[in-house]
């Protein structure tokens, strides 16, 4: 081999050298992080403050999450008179037979004897709130979303 080549041979190598060395240190990184997302560690949810979210017209003003009933203070400006039939939440549900005139907010206490969790865990839920319209006597179904603690 001439000296040239033993050159461009020996440039060669350390280049190959230098990228399977962060090669593998980017691969040991890599696999660092999908173990921490794996177990949880990095959940944007622990990082997120409560969500209780319904669809135009109903609005979630408040709520309160315990290990066995949940309270929901809803608002209605759907601009006619509701009647609310049924909220569930997760798996509480509960049935009512409450009148809303648009405007109003009426609170809810949905279960008594349903399994939201601990306290201080994380509780997310589908909200179902089934209602009439009165002056049509349509019944109609609403749903959102509740994602916040255990309190």
């Amino acid at each position: 081999m001439s000296t040239s080549a033993q050159i461009k041979h020996k440039k060669s190598q350390a280049a190959m050298e230098f990228l399977m060395t962060y090669g593998w240190a980017i691969l040991v990184v890599l696999a660092a992080i999908a173990a921490l997302a794996y177990f949880g560690v990095l959940s944007p949810e622990k990082f997120l403050g409560d969500k209780c979210v319904l669809e135009p017209g109903l609005a979630c003003i408040s709520n309160k999450v315990e290990p066995t009933q949940i309270t929901l203070l809803i608002a209605q400006n759907k601009g006619k008179t509701i009647i609310v039939d049924s909220i569930s939440v997760g798996g509480c549900s509960s049935t009512f037979n409450d009148t809303m005139i648009s405007g109003t907010d009426k609170k809810f206490v949905i279960g008594g004897s349903c399994s939201n969790g601990d306290v201080k865990e994380r509780f997310k839920g589908e909200i179902v709130v089934g209602y009439t319209e009165k002056e049509a006597n349509i019944s109609k179904t609403a749903r959102g979303n509740l994602n916040t603690n255990v309190e």
